[in-house]
């Protein structure tokens, strides 16, 4: 059914916003969608109220840093809970423009999603009603989950390396 419901969203997507999927592909009998993320809040606004799709509940929302460090990714998980369908959809952003468009009008739960995402990712989520850290300090500079910052302090000298199979 997963293989059908590929064909079936990828169908609507072309039908309804032409060019704004760049890629579809089954991952783990997973649906997985990459859309323009300029299109992404009347592409998911679509999924959340189209009488067919009726994917109106969003799992989860989260975001990470490409291999070649050079592209951020918002990634949109949403459920049919009528049929138990699911699919997943993403966004890729440069990494010099981290921005996309908030969906806290579609969603209200996304509020804390998108903020996580943020203090983690450094990834801009436009109109949010209040895009703050939620996990780190407010003080902090960096967003730990780049794969740019180390993740153990460099200056340390109380480290002995072999116990850490380097």
């Amino acid at each position: 059914m997963t293989v059908d419901l590929l064909q079936i969203v990828k169908e609507q997507l072309d039908e309804k916003f032409s060019n704004a999927t760049t890629s579809s592909e089954m991952m783990y009998n997973f649906p997985v969608f990459t859309v323009d993320s300029n299109k992404i809040v009347p592409i998911l606004s679509f999924f959340k109220t189209d009488k067919i799709l009726n994917f109106s509940f969003l799992t989860d929302l989260t975001g990470y840093q490409t291999p070649n460090q050079q592209e951020l990714v918002v990634v949109y998980h949403l459920h049919n809970l009528l049929n138990n369908y699911r699919i997943r959809i993403k966004a890729v952003l440069p990494i010099s423009a981290p921005n996309i468009q908030s969906i806290t009008t579609l969603w209200p739960a996304a509020n804390w999603m998108e903020r996580e995402t943020f203090d983690f990712f450094g990834i801009i989520f436009d109109g949010h009603p209040n895009l703050k850290r939620i996990l780190n300090v407010d003080e902090m500079t960096i967003f730990p989950l780049r794969k740019e910052f180390p993740l153990e302090d460099q200056e340390r000298t109380d480290k002995d390396n072999a116990m850490f199979g380097r």
